[in-house]
Order: C-alpha cells, then sequence, then structure tokens
C-alpha cells in the first residue's frame, strides 16, 4: 500500500489519515541541501532504522536495522558518502542518528536523491517521530503510535507520494 503526504499535511494510506509535519520550506520539485523543504515526488522506501533499547516487538516486513552509537547520516556535498549512512565519530559533517531526543528512535529512509546520489540535491529525508507536530528540516514526522499503524500497512513495494 503507498503512502501519500497532501499539502494541507497529512499523511494518508488507505483509509486512514494522520496528522504529519513537513519542511519549514514546504513543499519542493527542486529541493537543495540545507533548504529546509520536502521533496515533492514518488519514492521508494528504504531501511527502516530503530533504537532496540526503545523500541520493543517490531514486527513488520520492511528491512530493519538497528541503530548503533557511532551512527550517523552524512550531509557533507563533498564527501563520497554523500546522503548515506556513515560512522558518526569519523564524520563531522553528518547527522547523529543515535539521539537523546526521541525523533530517531523509529524511522524510515525514503529514497530520496539515493540512485543516483547528486551532490547538493538534499539528504537524510525520512519518515520519523515528533511529538509535537513542529515543522522539520525536509523530513515528514508523526506520532509514534501513527507510525506503528502505518507499519503495519506498508512493505517492501510500497511507495510515498509527496504531493
Amino acid at each position: 500500500m503507498n503512502i501519500k503526504i497532501k499539502k494541507k499535511r497529512y499523511l494518508i494510506i488507505g483509509k486512514t489519515i494522520i496528522n504529519c509535519c513537513i519542511g519549514k520550506g514546504g513543499l519542493k520539485l527542486s529541493k537543495k541541501e540545507g533548504d529546509k523543504s520536502t521533496p515533492k515526488g514518488k519514492f521508494s522506501l528504504g531501511t527502516l532504522y530503530f533504537r532496540k533499547d526503545r523500541i520493543k516487538n517490531l514486527n513488520t516486513n520492511i528491512k530493519k536495522k538497528i541503530i548503533s552509537k557511532s551512527m550517523g547520516w552524512c550531509h557533507d556535498i563533498n564527501n563520497k558518502n554523500y546522503n548515506k549512512k556513515v560512522n558518526y565519530k569519523n564524520n563531522k559533517y553528518s547527522e547523529k542518528l543515535y539521539r537523546k531526543d526521541h525523533k530517531y528512535d523509529l524511522f524510515l529512509v525514503i529514497n530520496y536523491n539515493i540512485k543516483p546520489t547528486v551532490p547538493g540535491k538534499g539528504s537524510a529525508i525520512f519518515l520519523h517521530l515528533t511529538k509535537n507536530y513542529l515543522s522539520t528540516n525536509g523530513c515528514i514526522a508523526i506520532k509514534k503510535e501513527d507510525f506503528f499503524k502505518v507499519l503495519k500497512k506498508i512493505n517492501k513495494k510500497s511507495k510515498i507520494i509527496i504531493s
């Protein structure tokens, strides 16, 4: 089943409508690194990452990985690992994935600017958690209980349509 994101900041999956938040810069077809916008388009879903110390009994058909303390996501446009998972301790231009807040306790990679990766086109676009629906830096965020609803309805063939 596909996930749809609408301008009015709703995530729709089947007949289920969920509140969500998007990037501070709104939705854009021509996203650029650091513009805080959420990219418009139709994208496949990547790996599901989770904190095993905070998320228990995760049942899903999506490929999943446990987040370690050393994981990061590279946003350095001059690095060969741009828009990829990296070792946070060895890459000062990366976003830490093992966080004190709960935003990345559970997140799903949205395959935006992945294959091929174009430096400067934007990185680290995820579906992640929120508690307050404040705008993101380009990701889509939903509440934890809603994330579990979404996981029950998606599989490796699911897409996310952002419009």
